[in-house]
C-alpha cells in the first residue's frame, strides 16, 4: 500500500511539470509547479514511511530522498523565479 502511494505522488511529479510546460499563463504554470512541489513533498513522506517500515534499504532510501530533495529545491527555485517575473 505504502508503495503504491509512492508512485503515485512520485509519478505525479513529472505529470504535473509536462502539463506546466504548456501553461495557459504565467499564473497557470505556477500553479502545476507548485501542485508538483506538493507532490514533491508528499514523495519525502512516503519514502520516510518506507525506510521506517523497513520496506527499503537504507542505501535505497537515501539514494531516493537525496534525488527527491533535489527535485523539490529545483521546484522552490522554478516557483520562485517566476513569481519574481510576474
Amino acid at each position: 500500500m505504502l508503495s503504491k502511494q509512492l508512485l503515485r505522488s512520485g509519478t505525479a511529479i513529472g505529470a504535473l511539470i509536462r502539463e506546466a510546460e504548456f501553461a495557459q499563463s504565467k499564473k497557470d504554470f505556477i500553479n502545476k509547479m507548485s501542485i508538483a512541489l506538493k507532490e514533491a513533498n508528499e514523495t519525502l513522506y512516503w519514502l520516510d514511511l518506507l525506510k521506517d517500515t523497513n520496506y527499503v534499504q537504507t542505501q535505497q532510501y537515501e539514494n531516493q530522498y537525496a534525488l527527491n530533495k533535489e527535485l523539490v529545491a529545483m521546484l522552490v527555485s522554478s516557483i520562485k523565479t517566476s513569481k519574481s517575473n510576474i
